[in-house]
């Protein structure tokens, strides 16, 4: 009996080591992935051209902002010269203050290696501290190249933030809400700026033609609207280099007319760069209309969080290049050049920008400025498709078809069905308001909130990323809130006055994003707490129970660990499972990209005999997935490679047999079908040894070995096995035929056919939840669901390879 007892004991710890130890995440095998990838240089060259095109995407919105500020600043008319004086001074410092110190010179600077917008900062801070909403990240993914992150002294301020921030899962979902609520208002700005521009450039027509209808001028606009999206599919390179030149000529002009202006009408204007008339302007017009009138000056910021966001169509020297030298010293000459012609013309301040305009040059000026107007919207539209992309690679956004419209910029994409949505939009807000002014109100209030999101996300980046000193985050967010609240308030007054449409429109997409990512954030955990155990799965046996058949079953899942629900839900209603399994896990990361050299970690699960892998895929936010005879090629030349260097590294070791490595002790189980038991497995575990490999970009060949690390010299492969050791006299013509034996049973599986086997979770709601949450789950994110892409679809799985299997989880 008491030897029975000891049997026992001994049988159930090696089958809790089993359990421990069999599946464990690939700290080794990620380890050995680092290459030697760097982030791409520019040339001196290639900057100024990649400034020069950033006129066309980037600042648009920004350099056309003069068509519509004065009047949406005086909408009942002027009444003195130092209320025009004193708005040109706000506008002058409030441009100053937040695109050029704030934005250019500081908030540029917190990308995510060329990434910008809010997901951007918000990868960030994932990295640095555990936020993720999402738990399915792990220290193997820091091994990465393009991981960056901060180590920190235990007592230091960053120290205390980042130990804050872990502490509680609502402080984590409080900075997602925020997060959320910037993206979402981007996405309204992308929707209002087409429209005001537009708008604001057709209006031209009517100072000509008094008694032209504002009907004719909103048919125009349309007209022009859907040219604009319908050219989206071109991509922002081709569309950059159209646009450019346009907005170029435009910024040339407005700047020009200005310098005319200033010395044609009232030179005195330029007392407008003391900033004391700021505190005049507050004092004159405190008790009548200031909120109005600050409404008004917040537009002629307008499009600059559109200037971050857009970042990944350009480096960050080319639009500092840009804004500091061109787009900046021409806005300044516009507005004060607009201020010098109302003070002197103080009764057409509604239409200032065109009455401004020399009569010569009026109808060239005219079509400079539609062509402006329609380049404008290409900033907010291509920062709406960059947020879209984040927003989905971060799981908090339905899955959409992304297009990669340049071979040369990974990052300039095209999404068709945003770009239609945003076109029914626009237009919708256009033809229902047929007013710049109420656009106007709802534009500011758009464009602030993302003001105010990017300040506060940019302290725990100054705190946790740069390791500020806490002064200078002081200074930081006490002189952009000193701007940006009042202007925030004003906005917020505006509600009723068509500030309401950015709300109702943030609302709605918040709405999907929030109930898209809760769902997703459960479906992951019922993945993690229902995954079955490894010893469950080696107790069946090489056959697991089943029968065999030949061929390649890709089994997708969520984990990067354990055998997922729907495997042991398939093996148990099917009678049949394929000569070779691989568990593909498809990761996103909050990085922008993962290089291909490091992007598949692949392992060996079990015995030999069970021909069971694991390849885990990692993504970036900013990365494409292959087409699927791509990505099927690579998962497959992945397995390969790593039975040739598993086999090699069996009999390796160097000519003093200092290093040489164990090989596999493979043990024919009997009984069970052919399967081993409980205990030969553990011992065949403690023999194995599960490798990673890559390719370098330079051709070095570098592998390793859960149990020992081996490094490749830096020489094409397989030179470093000629160089520095040779095979064991045991190991080597075994070995060579064991792998021979595999290599060519692999490749009868492939030409036998390949399954890909995908998990298809339904969410519902209990019956006891409430109303809300049922609504949400049940009918929100199930409508979600049937409209968006499926899996299959974005890995472009043809239909006679792929197989559902369906489960239903309650939350």
């Amino acid at each position: 009996m008491a030897s029975l007892s000891e049997s026992e004991l001994t049988n159930r710890g090696s089958m809790w080591e089993l359990d421990q130890n069999l599946d464990q995440p690939m700290d080794e095998e990620a380890g050995r992935l680092k290459n030697m990838y760097r982030e791409k240089k520019f040339s001196s060259v290639l900057l100024l051209r990649l400034a020069f095109q950033s006129l066309g995407v980037v600042f648009g919105d920004l350099a056309t902002s003069p068509l519509y500020v004065f009047y949406n600043i005086f909408p009942h008319g002027v009444d003195d010269d130092e209320d025009v004086i004193g708005a040109l001074s706000l506008i002058i410092y409030t441009l100053t203050f937040i695109p050029l110190m704030k934005y250019v010179f500081v908030v540029l600077r917190a990308n995510d290696n060329g990434q910008g917008g809010t997901f951007a900062l918000y990868s960030l801070l994932c990295r640095h501290a555990k936020i993720n909403t999402i738990p399915n990240q792990h220290r193997t993914d820091e091994e990465l190249t393009t991981y960056s992150r901060q180590t920190y002294e235990e007592n230091s301020v960053a120290a205390k933030i980042k130990t804050w921030l872990e502490a509680n899962a609502y402080k984590r979902n409080i900075l997602l809400i925020i997060v959320l609520i910037g993206t979402c208002t981007a996405i309204g700005d992308g929707i209002l700026t087409p429209a005001i521009s537009v708008l604001s450039a057709s209006g031209g027509i009517k100072v000509q033609n008094k008694n032209m209808s504002t009907d004719v001028v909103v048919l125009v606009a349309v007209v022009i609207l859907i040219g604009l999206f319908s050219m989206q599919h071109y991509g922002t390179d081709k569309v950059g280099w159209l646009f450019a030149p346009v907005v170029l000529l435009w910024l040339i002009l407005i700047g020009s007319v200005g310098a005319f202006n200033i010395h044609k009408y009232n030179n005195s204007v330029l007392k407008a760069y003391n900033p004391v008339y700021i505190y005049k302007f507050f004092r004159r017009r405190w008790n009548s209309d200031i909120w109005t009138s600050l409404g008004g000056i917040m537009l002629s910021i307008t499009g600059t969080e559109a200037l971050f966001a857009d970042l990944c169509h350009f480096p960050v020297l080319a639009i500092q290049i840009a804004f500091t030298l061109i787009v900046f010293p021409c806005l300044l000459l516009a507005y004060t050049g607009q201020a010098a012609y109302i003070i002197s013309n103080k009764q057409h301040v509604a239409d200032a920008f065109y009455r401004s305009i020399p009569d010569a040059i009026y109808w060239p000026a005219f079509v400079i400025a539609t062509a402006a107007a329609i380049v404008a919207s290409q900033a907010t539209i291509s920062a709406t498709y960059s947020i879209i992309k984040q927003a989905l690679a971060l799981g908090c956004f339905p899955r959409v078809k992304i297009v990669h419209t340049s071979k040369k910029f990974l990052g300039q994409i095209y999404i068709p069905d945003i770009n239609w949505i945003l076109l029914v939009l626009c237009i919708a807000v256009t033809a229902g308001f047929k007013n710049q002014s109420q656009i106007g109100n709802a534009y500011g209030t758009a464009v602030v909130i993302v003001m105010l999101v990017t300040t506060f996300l940019m302290v725990p980046i100054m705190l946790l990323v740069w390791k500020s000193h806490w002064i200078l985050v002081v200074c930081f967010i006490v002189l952009s809130l000193m701007v940006e609240v009042p202007y925030f308030v004003a906005c917020i007054l505006k509600i009723d006055q068509g500030g309401w449409v950015p709300l109702v429109i943030a609302t709605v997409f918040f709405l999907i994003m929030y109930v898209w990512h809760f769902c997703t954030v459960k479906r992951y955990e019922f993945e993690m707490h229902s995954k079955v155990s490894m010893a469950w799965i080696l107790g069946l046996g090489p056959s697991l129970g089943l029968v065999r058949v030949p061929g390649i079953g890709f089994v997708y899942t969520e984990l990067a660990s354990g055998v997922p629900h729907i495997f042991s839900h398939f093996i148990t209603n099917l009678p049949a499972i394929h000569s070779v399994v691989v568990f593909v896990c498809v990761k996103y990361l909050p990085v922008y990209t993962v290089p291909t050299e490091e992007r598949f970690l692949v392992r060996r699960i079990g015995p030999k005999n069970f021909h069971m892998f694991r390849c885990v895929a990692r993504y970036g936010y900013k990365d494409l997935h292959k087409r699927d005879e791509d990505f099927e090629r690579m998962l497959f030349e992945c397995v390969v490679f790593f039975v040739r260097l598993e086999s090699m590294m069996e009999g390796y070791s160097d000519d003093s047999d200092e290093f040489s490595v164990p090989e596999l002790h493979q043990t024919t189980g009997g009984g069970g079908g052919g399967g081993p038991s409980s205990s030969s497995a553990f011992h065949q575990l403690g023999d194995q040894k599960t490798c990673s490999t890559t390719m370098c970009s330079n051709g070095e060949l570098s592998f390793s070995s859960s149990q020992d690390s081996i490094v490749a010299a830096q020489s094409p492969a397989p030179a470093p096995l000629r160089g520095m050791a040779r095979w064991s006299s045991a190991g080597g013509q075994g070995g060579s035929s064991a792998v021979g034996d595999e290599l060519e049973f692999l490749n009868r599986c492939k030409d036998a056919g390949v399954v890909h086997i995908l998990g298809n979770t339904i969410v519902r709601a209990r019956r006891d939840s409430g109303v809300v949450k049922k609504l949400a789950v049940d009918y929100m994110y199930a409508f979600m669901r049937r409209v968006c892409r499926e899996n299959s679809v974005i890995f472009n799985v043809p239909h006679e390879s792929l197989l559902n299997v369906g489960q239903i989880y309650y939350i």
